[in-house]
Parts: structure tokens; C-alpha cells; sequence
């Protein structure tokens, strides 16, 4: 303290070429931190001592490059040690709504201030459907309450025009869109905590005002609405999804098997899957008058998306016939006497109307039936076109061709049917080939 007193009696020009000398000299960070303190004692009766610059160059030493080095892997190290605590979580004892709850509960009362609560609401929106949970509002009121309360809300306009604490509300957001993906619609408590959140005004509770308008007006704008929930059985699940396929209303549903378990002389099970059919009268007569030196042909799996559950099915079909061999049906004119069964109208163009139009007309062979099972191996869907040939003697007379490709569903060939000769049972009453 000797030393320094005679330094603050200085002038200001000596003194600040003399400290200038000192930094010169200086060849580390903390060096430079111990002058701005010295500087900072001197006494305010005498000239002010303008604070130093650091130049770029100490700034950029190799110390500062590994003090940063070492704080971005430490940081690093606390974010992955904190997503695998979340992760855990999740990860104790059977998944159901309990478990899931008791996750949130465990994170609420771990930390009073609830840090790491963005990473953790995004680890549970993501496990939820492992939970099953995704279709719950109370989960997502829960969820919401994970936030921290009045933290969020700005004070003023100049916070409200700016995003304020925008990390926050993009994952209030992003709990609102799951919700609206699922068809999940918010509740008065869903409101009262957006608003203990982030405030009115913001971008959550901007989103849940757009929910509450558009769910209403398209809950009930589909004319033919899909039940919710979907039948867990399959054989209703494929009567639900052929009637919704059929534009025929007097179309008939068939069922040529019902799933059912065969136990063999020799203790062996063997499982027989459900198939259910459905054909049209317009589509009988079709296939009446199908030639049988055609073939006609089995073709699938093509998928059907119901809600959140695909199935699959399989049509027979023909071939389209040559432009020589078609013969144009004459409709009687008196065969319907409510609506006329053709409308021929001279309608009047203007100069300024387009008569070129873009139209890609595909012309595809006739369907005849359609059906769902439960497998979609030869051996199955040729029951199927057994079953088909006591309303449609045709069959027994025309080779059926099956192009059938991998599907998600498909089993391997019995051993079991092999060795019982069902398969060529099958295969010798309706002529079958394989393409």
C-alpha cells in the first residue's frame, strides 16, 4: 500500500501512460482484472482515471480459449445429464396415466423454480403417446401446470409488442398444437392457466382463442362422420371400413370366415383369420357377363386410413377391354320415371369462357368385390374367392391370376395347410394361378 499511494498522487496523463505501460506488459486476463481494481481505489478528490480497454488480442489468448473451452463442455455435459434425468423419469414401472402423472408430480417438487421446465414439458410431449395419454386434456392441464406461474407475463407494452421470454411460449405453443393434432379441445382450466403463464394477450393464449373458434365449426362438418372410439374388434373394423369404401348403399357385406383357432389331431393350432367381403348387385351382373376366357385378378394390400388406424384390403378386378370389343350400353329412357338417366343440355358460351380443360382420364378395368382379412397370403384370399363362387358361378370358370405384393401383414405359408392339402383343395375348385 506504500508503493501504490505516491501512483495516485500522479497526474492523470502520468499515471495513464504509466498503467498503459503496465498493460503493455501484461500477458493474462486476470493481470488485467487486478488493474481495474487498483483503479477503481483511487481516491475521488483527485483527477479521474478513465477505465481500460482490453484489446482484442488479450481477449483471444489461449487462457480465455480454454476458460470458454471448458465452461461449453461443462455446460454441454449439465444439458445431457439433465435430458437423462428427464428421461428417467418416464422410465419407472408400468406405463399407464398413473406413472405419467407421477412424473410430473416427481419434476414439480424437485425445484421450487422449475428449471429445466421447457426441456421436460418437450420429453413428456413425447412420450405421451407411449402412455397413451395423448387424447387426455387433463394430462395437458398437468403439463401446463409444469410451467412456472406470473413469470412469463409482460409488464409493459414495449414487452408485450417484442416475444417476450419467446423460448417459453414456443413450447406453451407446441403444447397447444398436440393438442389440436389429436383433436383434443381446451377447457376453461386450460384458459386459466395460459393466463397465470404468460398473460393475456400472448401467443398461447392467442392460439387457444383460434382452437375454441375453428374446433366447433369442423367437429361436425364431415357428412359421414368415422366413431369414436373405433371398434377394437376386427371383423367390426372391416364391416365399418367396406361400407365406407362401397358407393353402392344395397351393397352386401359378407363374412367367409370369422377368426377362429383349429386344433389338429396331432395337438397342433393352427389360426384361421377373418375374411369379410362385399359386392354390389351392379357388380354381380358385371361379373356375370364377364367373359371366362379373361382372366380376373386379385390385387392388394391398399391401404385405408381410419382416425389413427390403417387396414388393408384387396379387390378383384378385370382387365379393360379392347376399344373393338366394348359395346356401348343403351339406357331406356323410361327405366327410371323419377329422374331422367340422361342429361343432355345446349348450354351457351361466351367469348370469354375456356373450353380447354386439363383432364387426366384414366380408364380402369371394372371391380367386382372387395374384402378384408385377417392375412394376406394365396391360401387365405383364396378362400375368399371360394366363397365368392355360390353368388357368382362365373368364377368357377374363369382363372384367377393373384398379384399380390409385400404388405406390412402378410404371413408365410402354413406348413400345417401344406401337409393337410387344403391349399390345392382350393386351388383345384377355382382354377387359381400365381402370377
Amino acid at each position: 500500500m506504500n508503493r501504490m499511494r505516491p501512483s495516485l498522487l500522479m497526474p492523470a496523463w502520468e499515471f495513464s501512460s504509466a498503467a498503459g505501460a503496465v498493460v503493455l506488459q501484461a500477458a493474462s486476463k486476470q493481470n488485467l482484472l487486478q488493474l481495474r481494481l487498483r483503479g477503481s481505489l483511487q481516491d475521488p478528490r483527485l483527477v479521474p482515471v478513465r477505465n481500460f480497454r482490453v484489446n482484442t488480442v488479450f481477449s483471444t489468448s489461449k487462457i480465455a480459449r480454454s476458460v470458454k473451452g471448458d465452461q461449453k463442455d461443462r455446460d454441454s455435459k449439465d444439458t445431457e445429464k439433465s435430458l437423462v434425468t428427464t428421461d428417467n423419469l418416464f422410465e419407472r414401472g408400468v406405463k399407464t396415466k398413473a406413472t405419467f402423472q407421477e412424473a410430473l408430480d416427481i419434476f414439480c417438487k424437485r425445484d421450487i423454480r422449475r428449471r429445466g421446465h421447457v426441456e421436460f414439458i418437450y420429453v413428456a410431449l413425447r412420450k405421451m403417446k407411449e402412455f397413451g395419454v395423448e387424447s387426455d386434456i387433463a394430462v395437458y392441464n398437468k403439463i401446463l401446470d409444469v410451467f412456472p406461474k406470473e413469470v412469463f407475463i409482460p409488464q409493459n407494452f414495449i414487452q408485450r409488442m417484442y416475444n417476450h421470454y419467446p423460448r417459453q411460449q414456443e413450447c406453451g405453443i407446441q403444447v397447444l398444437e398436440q393438442m389440436e393434432t389429436n383433436g383434443v379441445m381446451p377447457n376453461k382450466e386450460t384458459r386459466l392457466l395460459l393466463l397465470q403463464i404468460f398473460g393475456d394477450k400472448s401467443h398461447p393464449v392467442r392460439k387457444y382463442q383460434r382452437i375454441l373458434y375453428w374446433f366447433p365449426k369442423f367437429k361436425h362438418i364431415n357428412p359421414h362422420p368415422v366413431p369414436d372410439p373405433l371398434p377394437q374388434d376386427p371383423v367390426d373394423l372391416a364391416r365399418l371400413s367396406l361400407q365406407r369404401m362401397a358407393a353402392d348403399p344395397g351393397a352386401r357385406i359378407t363374412a367367409y370366415q370369422l377368426p377362429h383357432v383349429e386344433v389338429l389331431d396331432s395337438g397342433r393350432a393352427i389360426d384361421h383369420p377373418h375374411i369379410i367381403g362385399i359386392q354390389s348387385p351392379d357388380q354381380q351382373s358385371l361379373l356375370a357377363r364377364h367373359n371366362p376366357e379373361r382372366p380376373v385378378f386379385v390385387e392388394g394390400p391398399f391401404r385405408l386410413w381410419l382416425k389413427n388406424t390403417c387396414v388393408y384390403y384387396y379387390v378383384l378386378r378385370a382387365e379393360l377391354l379392347p376399344l373393338e370389343e366394348r359395346k356401348e350400353e343403351v339406357i331406356d329412357p323410361e327405366r327410371n320415371f323419377y329422374y331422367p338417366m340422361e342429361l343432355d343440355f345446349d348450354l351457351e358460351r361466351g367469348p370469354w369462357d375456356d373450353e380447354e380443360f386439363d383432364i387426366d382420364e384414366v380408364e380402369e378395368g371394372p371391380v367386382f368385390a372387395m374384402c378384408m382379412a385377417g392375412a394376406g397370403d394365396q391360401a387365405t384370399l383364396a378362400k375368399w374367392i371360394v366363397g365368392l363362387q355360390e353368388t357368382n358361378p362365373v368364377l368357377g370358370q374363369t382363372p384367377v391370376v393373384f398379384r399380390l405384393t409385400p404388405g406390412p401383414r402378410e404371413l408365410q405359408r402354413s406348413p400345417a395347410l401344406e401337409e393337410s392339402g387344403e391349399e390345392e383343395t382350393v386351388r383345384s375348385q377355382s382354377g387359381l394361378r400365381e402370377s
